[in-house]
C-alpha cells in the first residue's frame, strides 16, 4: 500500500509556504538557499518528499541567465542540435524542423525562447533525448510557440510523444508566453520530473495536456490547458514514492476530456487558483490534499476522487460496504467548489475536513452522492455545504453538522436556521433532495430548521444523519 507522503508532511508544508514565496513541496521542506542573477538569496524550489526518498529538481534561480555569455541561435531551416550544457537563446521561426537536445555532460541545458516559433511536421518541436537537466525560459515580453505534427510514430519506449518532450528533468519558467500544440499526443511531457515556475502557457493536446512522470509541480504562472484526455498528469505507477502533482501557486485552467488532474501517486493543492472547467473526473489521486488556494471543479462523473487505483472502484455505487483501500481526501484550508454529476467528494478510503470552505453541488441521480466514502467522514472544522440526491446521501460520522432531506429546484435558496439566526445559506444550481451542512457555528445535539425559499422543510438535530437508501448516513 502506498504511504501517505503528502498527508504526513502537511503541517511542515503549510508553514514553509507561508514563509517563502518560492517554495513548494510534496512534504517536508528542504529550505535550500539559491542566489539569483541580481545577487539576492531566495529559497530554492527544490524540496524533498516526506519520506526523504527524492528531491524536486528545480530551483528559483533556474530561469536566471546572462545574455552576454549565452549563445544566440537564429532559427531558420533545418534541425538545431544542442550537445552540451549552457544557455542558448532561440529566436526566429523554424517552420519544419526541431530542436534536439542530446547532452551527456553534467550541467543544465538552458533554452531561452525569445520570440521563437518552432513547428515540426514529423515529430516533437523540442525533443530532449539526453541531458542532466533542461530549463526552458520564456523571455520577458516575448511570444513563443511550439507545434508538432499529426500522426507521427510514438510507439517506442522512449519515443517523443509531445510537442515539448523531455527524457530529463524539465523546468519551465520566465515571464513570457508560450503556446504549445500537441497534434499527435501530449502537449508538454517529461519522462522524469516536471516543474513550472512561471510564464503564460497555453496548451492544446490530442491526448494529455501537461505530463510529468515522477512529479508535476506548478509553483506559478498562468496555465490554460485543453486536452482530449487528462489535463494535468503524473504517471509513475510502478514506484509508490512518485507519481505526484502539487499546485502551490499560479492560475490554472483545465478543459479535459478525461480527468482534470490525475496523479498515480498523491495530489495536493496548497495555493493558487485552479479551475477544472470541464472533466470526466476532476481531481484524482491516492491521497488528495486541499490546504489552500481557490479550487473549482466541474465534472461529468466524480468531482474529487481519492483512490489507490487498485481494488474497489468508485462511481455509481455509493460508499458503505465497499472496501477501504487506504486512500484519503484531506481538506484543511482554501476554498473548494465542486459541481459533479457523479459523486461530489469521493474517497475509496476516508475523508477528513478540518478547515477551509467546501461547497458541493452533487448529483441529481440516486446512484451517486454529494459525499461518498468507504471508511467514513471526519469533520472537525471549516465550512461544508453538500447538496444533491438523497439515495446515497452520506454525512460525517459525528460532529457539528446537520443533514436533511429537502425538495428544492434549481435556483432555490436553502437556509439552516437556529431560531431567527441564519447559520448557512446555499442557492441551488440544480435540483436537490438532500443537504449536509457542517460548521463551527452548529452545535451537536441542538435543534435546527432547514428552509427552502423561506418555508420550513425539516427540523433536525445536529449530529444525527438523515440519509437515504443504501449507504446513507454516516459510516460508524
Amino acid at each position: 500500500m502506498k504511504t501517505n507522503r503528502i498527508a504526513k508532511g502537511l503541517v511542515a508544508l503549510s508553514a514553509a509556504l507561508a514563509l517563502t514565496a518560492c517554495g513548494t513541496s510534496l512534504g517536508s521542506i528542504a529550505d535550500v538557499g539559491a542566489t539569483t542573477s541580481s545577487g539576492t538569496t531566495s529559497s530554492a524550489v527544490a524540496t524533498t518528499a516526506t519520506d526523504g526518498s527524492y528531491t524536486i529538481h528545480a530551483q528559483a534561480d533556474d530561469v536566471d541567465y546572462d545574455a552576454s555569455t549565452a549563445k544566440t541561435i537564429a532559427l531558420g531551416s533545418g534541425n538545431v542540435e544542442i550537445t552540451e550544457p549552457g544557455t542558448y537563446i532561440l529566436t526566429g521561426t523554424l517552420s519544419n524542423g526541431q530542436v534536439i537536445v542530446n547532452s551527456s555532460a553534467e550541467g543544465k541545458v538552458r533554452i531561452v525562447l525569445s520570440n521563437a516559433s518552432i513547428t515540426n511536421s514529423s515529430g516533437a518541436a523540442i525533443d530532449v533525448r539526453a541531458a542532466d537537466e533542461v530549463v526552458v525560459v520564456l523571455a520577458e515580453g516575448t511570444s513563443n510557440s511550439l507545434t508538432d505534427g499529426s500522426g507521427y510514430d510514438t510507439s517506442g519506449e522512449d519515443a517523443a510523444d509531445a510537442a515539448l518532450f523531455s527524457m530529463a528533468d524539465l523546468t519551465i519558467g520566465g515571464t513570457g508566453s508560450l503556446i504549445v500544440t500537441g497534434n499527435t499526443a501530449d502537449g508538454i511531457a517529461s519522462k522524469d520530473g516536471l516543474v513550472i515556475l512561471g510564464g503564460t502557457i497555453t496548451v492544446k493536446a490530442a491526448d494529455d495536456g501537461i505530463r510529468g512522470k515522477d512529479y508535476l509541480v506548478i509553483q506559478d504562472g498562468t496555465l490554460d490547458v485543453t486536452s482530449a484526455q487528462d489535463g494535468l498528469k503524473s504517471t509513475n505507477e510502478t514506484d509508490a514514492q512518485y507519481g505526484d502533482i502539487v499546485i502551490s501557486g499560479g492560475t490554472v485552467t483545465v478543459n479535459a476530456g478525461d480527468d482534470g488532474a490525475h496523479a498515480e501517486g498523491d495530489l495536493a493543492i496548497t495555493g493558487g487558483t485552479v479551475t477544472i472547467a470541464k472533466s470526466s473526473e476532476g481531481l484524482e489521486g491516492h491521497t488528495i490534499t486541499i490546504a489552500g488556494g481557490s479550487t473549482s471543479v466541474t465534472s461529468s462523473d466524480d468531482g474529487v476522487n481519492a483512490s489507490s487505483g487498485t481494488g474497489s472502484t468508485s462511481g455509481g455505487g455509493g460508499g458503505g460496504g465497499m472496501a477501504d483501500d487506504g486512500s484519503s481526501l484531506l481538506i484543511s484550508g482554501g476554498t473548494l467548489t465542486v459541481n459533479a454529476s457523479g459523486d461530489g467528494l469521493d474517497s475509496n478510503g476516508s475523508i477528513t475536513i478540518s478547515g477551509g470552505t467546501t461547497t458541493v453541488a452533487g448529483p441529481t441521480g440516486n446512484g451517486n452522492g454529494s459525499l461518498d466514502s468507504n471508511a467514513g467522514i471526519t469533520y472537525t472544522g471549516g465550512t461544508l455545504i453538500a447538496a444533491g440526491s438523497a439515495g446515497m446521501a452520506e454525512a460525517p460520522d459525528s460532529g457539528n453538522y446537520v443533514q436533511a432531506n429537502v425538495s428544492a429546484p434549481a435556483g432555490a435558496t436553502i437556509e439552516v436556521r437556529s431560531g431567527d439566526t441564519v447559520i448557512a445559506t446555499y442557492t441551488t444550481i440544480k435540483a436537490v433532495a438532500n443537504v449536509v451542512v457542517a460548521s463551527d457555528h452548529i452545535v451537536s445535539g441542538q435543534s435546527y430548521t432547514v428552509t427552502v425559499n423561506g418555508s420550513t422543510t425539516a427540523t433536525v438535530t445536529a449530529g444525527q444523519a438523515t440519509g437515504g437508501g443504501m449507504g446513507g448516513g454516516p459510516r460508524g
